[in-house]
C-alpha cells in the first residue's frame, strides 16, 4: 500500500513516501479502514522528532486524526459493513480495566494514541479496534471529518469536564488560530462564555472573531497578562494553555482568584517556573489534560452533525507532500487544521 513512513527521528526530510508498505492484517475484533484523509497534529511533529519519552519502532506511520471507509470488519464485529463512512477515535485503551469500564479510558495504563506508538493514518489503510469506529457525519467531507477528533476531544475534556465552563465566564484561549484554538473558541462559546483569544496577526485575529471570539489580543505585540488585567481587573475565570513554557506563568497571571488553568501540549518547551505561594493564596486550580474519554467524541460528533460545531480546514496536501505539510504546520502558517488527502 502507499504510505509515508518515518524512517528516522528528526526533520521533515525523514518522512519518506513509499508505494509498497505491507498491508495491515486485522484481528477478529478489529476493522480495516481505507483512509481518505488524515489531519496533522503537533503530536505528529513531536513523534517525528523523537522528542517524547516513548518512541515508536521504526519504520513508523504517523497520523492520529483519520476519516475513511470500512474496507473489512473482523468476524466478531457487528453493525459495521464494507463501505461505511467513518471517523476513528484516536485513543487506544485495553477496554477491560477499571478506568476503561468506568468511562475514563484515557486513564488506562495501556493508553496509546493512533500514530504515536501504533501505526497511524499516513497510509492507504489502517487497522483499529472496532470500538474506535464512529459513523462519519454525512454533512462533512472526509477532509472536514478528519479535522476534529483529537483536538475537539482534548478541548472538550479541558473546558467541559475539567474547567466546567459556565455561561458568562471569561475564558482565555492561547493561539486561537491553532487546531485546538479553533476548538476552544467554539466550545467555550457553545457554553455561553465570553471568549478572549490570542493570535499572531491581524488576519488571524479577524478569523478568530469570525469564529466567535469576543476579543483578540496579539500575543506578539502585546503583553497578554497586562492587557487582560487592564480589561478585567480581577482576571479571567479560565485559561486554556497548550503552548508550554513561554505562556504557562503568563496564564496563571491572567487568572482571577479561584480561577482554573487547563493545560496540555508543550510546543515551546515542557519546563516552567512557578511561585507556589501565588497559587495557594489565590486558590488557583492547575488541571492537566491528556486527550479525553472516548464516549465524549460521540457527543462532539453529534454537535458537528447538527451544525453547532464547525470544522476549520486550512489547507489540504496530497499524501506524498507530507514533509511540506509538516513544514507548513511548524511555521504556524495555518488557521485551523492541515490535512493530508489519501
Amino acid at each position: 500500500m502507499r504510505a509515508v513512513i518515518l524512517r528516522d527521528f528528526g526533520g521533515p526530510q525523514n518522512l519518506q513516501y513509499v508505494e509498497d508498505f505491507p498491508m495491515p492484517e486485522i484481528k477478529e475484533d478489529e476493522v480495516l479502514v481505507r483512509v481518505k484523509a488524515t489531519a496533522l497534529n503537533h503530536l505528529d511533529i513531536w513523534v517525528r522528532m523523537g522528542a517524547l519519552a516513548l518512541r515508536p519502532e521504526l519504520p513508523h506511520i504517523l497520523g492520529s486524526d483519520i476519516s475513511g471507509v470500512v474496507e473489512k470488519a473482523g468476524s466478531l464485529v457487528r453493525d459495521m459493513k464494507e463501505g461505511d463512512e467513518v471517523i476513528i477515535a484516536p485513543g487506544l485503551s485495553c477496554g477491560v480495566c477499571y478506568e476503561c469500564q468506568s468511562g475514563h479510558d484515557n486513564h488506562c495504563k495501556n493508553y496509546d494514541i493512533i500514530g504515536f506508538m501504533s501505526k497511524g493514518g499516513y497510509a492507504e489503510y489502517v487497522r483499529v479496534p472496532a470500538r474506535n469506529i464512529i459513523k462519519k457525519p454525512a454533512n462533512l467531507s472526509f477532509e472536514e471529518a478528519s479535522s476534529f477528533p483529537l483536538t475537539f476531544l482534548t478541548v472538550w475534556n479541558a473546558l467541559v469536564n475539567k474547567a466546567r465552563v459556565k455561561p458568562y465566564e471569561r475564558v482565555l484561549i492561547w493561539a486561537g488560530s491553532s487546531g485546538v484554538g479553533v476548538a476552544g473558541i467554539q466550545i467555550a462559546k457553545l457554553f455561553g462564555a465570553f471568549v478572549v483569544a490570542t493570535a499572531g496577526s491581524e488576519e488571524k485575529a479577524k478569523r478568530c472573531k469570525e469564529l466567535g471570539a469576543d476579543m483578540v489580543i496579539d500575543h506578539y505585540k502585546e503583553d497578554v497578562p497586562k492587557r487582560v488585567r487592564g480589561i478585567f481587573k480581577e482576571g479571567v475565570d479560565v485559561v486554556m494553555d497548550h503552548v508550554g513554557s513561554q505562556t504557562f506563568w503568563k496564564s496563571v497571571e491572567c487568572l482571577k482568584r479561584g480561577g482554573k488553568l487547563v493545560f496540555f501540549g508543550t510546543t515551546t518547551g515542557s519546563e516552567a517556573k512557578i511561585d507556589i505561594r501565588y497559587l495557594f493564596v489565590r486558590e488557583i486550580e492547575l488541571l492537566g489534560v491528556y486527550m479525553g474519554p472516548r464516549a465524549d467524541l460521540f457527543k462532539i460528533t453529534e454537535l458537528f452533525e447538527r451544525g453547532l460545531l464547525k470544522p476549520v480546514v486550512d489547507k489540504v496536501f496530497p499524501l506524498e507532500e507530507a514533509p511540506e505539510a509538516h513544514r507548513y504546520l511548524e511555521e504556524s502558517r495555518h488557521f485551523g487544521k492541515v490535512v493530508l488527502k489519501i
